[in-house]
């Protein structure tokens, strides 16, 4: 295993569109035309008549936010303008950990339902309960209010107090606590025993904790699970938005040997980078099943591609969503936000691109919908993006799948076909995969 201090970040917008990030210096632009400083002229114009004669005084700052957001969306999906809080919200999101209460919440009837307190944090310890109502923060109702903003309100200064009022089902008044925010830790990684003979990992998203989350998941299963019995590893990548690049390349590096992981190709051809893995298989060589569907993008889809080119896993699922583009991170100076700007796309050790894609599963199975979601659950990948960069794979068939992963593991499909195919109950000829066979690019 190499360990690597990148800059380059891969991660997802909330919700289905992914984004990939990589922080860098940028050089320096060339001069525009005259042409252009003609048009930017033009743009003067319009914001001063806008700013002096629209019917009520428009906020200046949001007319140039909206303007800048106007030519990048007008680029592709991905590039966009941060101002000061949503560039503090991505380094918040990425670092893995904020100052909160702990608790995994949704909305339900105008009112934020806590669906569990994460244990050890100060909501658990201050008495909060699955199924609680919050109705009311520091005082403030939140009916109105949509969920991300109920959860904004939450967070906050470590040490800093908020006051929640609850409703709880047999309680007869409201119960009214105090919490004090401390440092929260989000899981990067959740891992359990299957049978007792598999080990079972998911990355939920890559962040600053993924691959020490990781290694020390995959160090408990070799604990619990002796080396004669255990089977192999499903590493499930399903509904995994993206996230840091340095991080899916460690992921990756820890069980491989060698071999180029992933590059990105910009603009010049000097500006492609290649990442190699180097030796030490914190598995031991144990088979490997990686579970991606619709949900999987970006960061996700470098370690399932990563795996599936080396001949090291065996990928079974669906379609992944098929985000293949990397964006810069230009700080805008201190207070002024940043720029996401798209420079590049990133490519399997194969040569395949990604973008408008997808990875396509060597097994693939069908996850069936309940009855409740049929016909509600949207099929959407990068390729159905307006304005996307299109892959120089894409086609017709385009990218993405289904984005649903059943809440009971018994019910799984694609996790019992893996737990199957790695019992032997089941056999497919892309399980094992052949090493041998490693694909790499020329």
């Amino acid at each position: 295993m190499i360990r690597r201090a990148s800059l380059v970040l891969v991660g997802a917008l909330m919700g289905a569109t992914a984004m990939s990030v990589i922080y860098t210096a940028v050089a320096p632009a060339e001069a525009a035309g005259a042409s252009t400083y003609k048009e930017l002229s033009i743009f003067g114009d319009v914001f001063e008549r806008v700013r002096a004669q629209y019917v009520t005084p428009p906020q200046e700052d949001k007319l140039i936010e909206a303007a800048i957001n106007g030519m990048l969306s007008s680029l592709d999906p991905h590039s966009s303008y941060m101002n000061a809080k949503d560039a503090d919200d991505m380094r918040t999101q990425t670092k893995g950990e904020f100052g909160g209460l702990g608790i995994e919440v949704t909305m339900d009837n105008d009112l934020v339902k806590v669906i569990t307190p994460i244990d050890d944090t100060p909501a658990a310890k201050a008495g909060v309960l699955a199924g609680d109502y919050i109705t009311a923060i520091d005082g403030q109702s939140v009916r109105g209010l949509k969920l991300e903003d109920a959860v904004e309100k939450m967070r906050g200064a470590v040490k800093t107090p908020i006051k929640l009022t609850l409703m709880r089902k047999g309680a007869d008044k409201p119960i009214e606590l105090t919490i004090i925010r401390d440092v929260i830790a989000v899981a990067a990684v959740k891992s359990r025993e299957e049978g007792g003979d598999v080990g079972y990992l998911r990355i939920i998203s890559f962040t600053e904790k993924t691959t020490p989350d990781l290694e020390a998941a995959i160090a408990k299963i070799k604990k619990d699970i002796p080396a004669d019995k255990l089977k192999g590893y499903v590493l499930d990548l399903r509904l995994n938005p993206g996230g840091l690049l340095d991080q899916a390349i460690n992921v990756a590096d820890d069980v491989l040997e060698r071999g180029e992981i992933v590059s990105t190709r910009g603009r010049n051809p000097d500006e492609t980078r290649r990442f190699n893995a180097g030796p030490g298989d914190l598995t031991d060589g144990k088979p490997i099943i990686v579970l991606i569907n619709g949900g999987s993008a970006s960061a996700s889809e470098i370690v399932a591609g990563a795996l599936q080119d080396l001949r090291r896993a065996t990928v079974l699922g669906t379609q992944s969503f098929g985000k293949g583009s990397v964006q810069t991170i230009i700080p805008l100076g201190d207070g002024n936000g940043a720029l996401r700007l798209t420079t590049a796309l990133y490519y399997t050790p194969s040569g395949r691109s990604i973008q408008g894609t997808g990875i396509t599963p060597d097994v693939k199975v069908d996850e069936p919908l309940p009855d409740d979601l049929k016909g509600k659950l949207v099929t959407e990948g990068e390729s159905s993006l307006p304005g996307h960069i299109k892959g120089q794979s894409e086609t017709d068939q385009g990218s993405g799948s289904a984005a649903y992963v059943p809440p009971d593991p018994k019910d799984d499909i694609q996790l019992n076909y893996a737990l199957d195919l790695l019992r032997g109950a089941k056999t497919d000829p892309s399980f094992p995969p052949n090493p041998e066979k490693a694909v790499s690019s020329k």
